[in-house]
């Protein structure tokens, strides 16, 4: 029997809106039927405070997850964006779109430019296009646009009271290093032309969860021999000269581990220490800032970008009647849950450092997979609530950016082992 899900699974171009999909069963398994339309965003997320409630206002909880301190459901804000944007994009008269005239000259340039080489997806661009829209349309937007940065508020007060993140959920394979490009292009072209904007910066830090990432992510630094600004051509020719001015960091969370400045015996600690003061020796949080991103100091309000940010949060706190997250785990579980935890508050105290140092305007996420981990105090695969685009492994599949993965299955088991495909 044919199996056109197997056999024929591309339905979309990846330079186009996607208008098809394939439908999947309550088990996750292709009916071999495709709905003519774009695939939804379906999510089940934490359900942030909102700081003003109305009168008989009715929601729908996920039973099963939801407790009297922290509700789930299951929003429709990225779809509801996905709209706004869409709309928005289909507007013919640039000095109609709210932006300004340098931020019209990219999305031009990305939507139009003849590309002699690598042409962004339509993903990269419609990601770019969400973090435009919210800065620059949105406020511009009467109540539609404050409805959208009212829930991007709340859910930053509720899970990052420091920050104030943005999260793009962009499929692995789908070109995250290329949207990071045009972010950066988009704020320094703008910092430079309107250098009293609080809305832009020339600052960047970028933050990755190893080395390997970190190398692959030099090709953001304007003068890196294959800079994507130049060798994709994602910077009008005339503009070059103004990416210049980007001060761009690379580090990886781990530089945000506070060093000891000073190597000394346990012994040699305690005949200098007596009975006073313990001896400190440990580097302050001004110090690491200066050793990690020198090139950034004297900036104020950067523009963080974090990489494979699902390992970057601030673990939610139990209440006085919730044990802590990571009881009732065990063995391996409980130990991947306490290094999942240690390694996210390492990252998030980093970059909440950096803001009271420098300052930062906004932490955008990009991630394939921004869901809350095991043992972070909210439910395991709960997608960020700050999220506000998605373009899933199942779209890419379907646009024909990523091949369709095979899992193996061995023979030998017994039951009828099917993978799922799953909304991811």
């Amino acid at each position: 029997m044919e199996n056109p899900f197997f056999t024929r699974p591309i339905l979309n171009s990846p330079y186009r809106c996607p208008d098809r999909h394939w439908e999947l069963d309550a088990t996750g398994q292709p009916t071999q039927r495709t709905i003519e339309a774009r695939r939804t965003a379906d999510f089940i997320t934490p359900i942030p405070k909102p700081r003003k409630r109305k009168a008989k206002q009715k929601d729908l909880i996920f039973d099963d997850l939801s407790t009297e301190k922290q509700r789930y459901d299951m929003p429709t804000v990225i779809n509801d964006l996905r709209r706004q944007v869409d709309q928005w994009r289909k507007w013919p008269n640039s000095s109609d779109w709210k932006v300004t005239p340098e931020t019209a000259r990219l999305l031009r340039h990305w939507r139009q430019h003849p590309f002699s080489g690598v042409r962004p997806f339509f993903c990269q661009v419609e990601a770019a296009e969400t973090a435009i829209w919210l800065t620059e349309v949105a406020p511009k937007m009467g109540k539609v646009g404050r409805a959208f940065l009212d829930h991007l508020e709340d859910a930053n007060l509720s899970s990052n009271p420091e920050l104030f993140r943005l999260a793009l959920k962009l499929a692995t394979g789908a070109g995250k290093t290329t949207v990071m490009a045009m972010l950066i292009a988009w704020q320094t072209v703008n910092a430079k032309r309107r250098p009293g904007s609080d809305k832009f910066t020339s600052g960047f830090l970028i933050v990755a969860p190893g080395l390997t990432i970190k190398d692959r992510l030099r090709v953001l630094q304007p003068n890196d021999p294959d800079s994507y600004y130049a060798n994709r051509e994602l910077v009008p020719v005339d503009l070059l000269p103004e990416i210049a001015a980007a001060k761009i960091v690379i580090t990886n969370y781990h530089a945000f581990k506070l060093r000891e400045r000073l190597e000394i015996s346990r012994v040699g600690r305690a005949l200098l220490e007596g009975r006073g003061e313990p001896l400190a020796t440990e580097e302050t949080e001004g110090q690491m800032i200066q050793r990690v991103m020198p090139g950034l100091m004297g900036l104020k309000n950067i523009l963080v970008l974090n990489d494979e940010a699902h390992h970057c949060y601030r673990e939610k706190p139990p209440d006085e009647e919730e044990e802590d997250a990571t009881v009732g785990l065990k063995g391996e579980d409980k130990a991947e849950a306490e290094r999942n935890n240690e390694a996210a508050r390492l990252w998030i105290s980093g970059l909440e450092a950096v803001k009271r140092k420098l300052g930062i305007q906004r932490v955008i996420d990009l991630s394939a997979t921004p869901f809350f981990l095991r043992g972070s105090g909210y439910a395991e695969g709960t997608l960020f609530p700050w999220t506000m685009s998605d373009f899933s492994l199942m779209d890419a599949i379907e646009c024909g950016i990523v091949k369709l993965p095979r899992v193996p299955v061995a023979d030998n088991i017994a039951g009828d082992e099917m993978p799922k495909f799953r909304n991811l």
